[in-house]
Parts: structure tokens; sequence; C-alpha cells
């Protein structure tokens, strides 16, 4: 069975970092594309960014330069690096994986991420 699980949610304060990582159990998994949606209270799940199997990056508009995500798949993980965090950057944040000549598509259950003081 697939499993995807996100890890590295926290609280921090205003202009800190995290790391978020994204395992998936999955064999072949360099041929998958992996996203980091998240979800805040009371919004809709918005994606924040992706990588695709050959490592091409796509970033949400909002982000300005401040995460950076990566993929090592020889550890069958994809990561976010998350720096000069915003209070409205709290959100559950969650990882999604698609193989789709596979038609394939796998989520996890979410890592929080608060940004208080």
């Amino acid at each position: 069975q697939v499993q995807v699980v996100e890890s590295g949610g926290g609280l921090v304060q205003p202009g800190g970092s995290l790391r978020l990582s994204c395992v998936v159990s999955r064999n072949f998994f360099s041929l998958y594309d992996v996203g980091w949606y998240r979800q805040a209270p009371g919004k809709q799940r918005e994606l924040v960014a992706d990588i695709t199997s050959i490592g091409g990056t796509n970033y949400a508009d909002f982000l300005k330069g401040r995460f950076t995500i990566s993929r090592d798949n020889g550890k069958n993980t994809v990561y976010l690096q998350m720096n000069s965090l915003k209070p409205e950057d709290t959100a559950v944040y969650y990882c999604n994986a698609v193989n789709r000549r596979r038609g394939e598509e796998f989520w996890g259950k979410g890592t929080l991420v608060s940004v208080s003081a």
C-alpha cells in the first residue's frame, strides 16, 4: 500500500524557518510529480509548490521566493524549505504525489505549520 507521510511541521516565530519532508513509499518514485499544498482554517486548499519527475519546479506567486522545493529520489523524499515565515503561512501542509501516465494520485494526511509570536 502506498503511503505519503509528511513531517517537519511545528510552531515557529515570524521570520523563522522550517523544512518539511514528504516520504512516498512507492516504487519508481522518480517518475512521480510531487506537490506541496496548504489549507488554512476556513480557506480552500491551495498549491504552494510542485516539482516534476525531471526536477522542474513551480511556485505560487504569493511566496515571493521564500520557499524552495527539492527532491531526493534516492530517499523517495521531497522537501519544502520555508524561510521568512509569516503568520499567514499558518496552515496544514499536504503532500501530493502524481503519476499521470499510470493515472495514480496519492495524498498524505498533512503536517501543521503554525507561525506565531
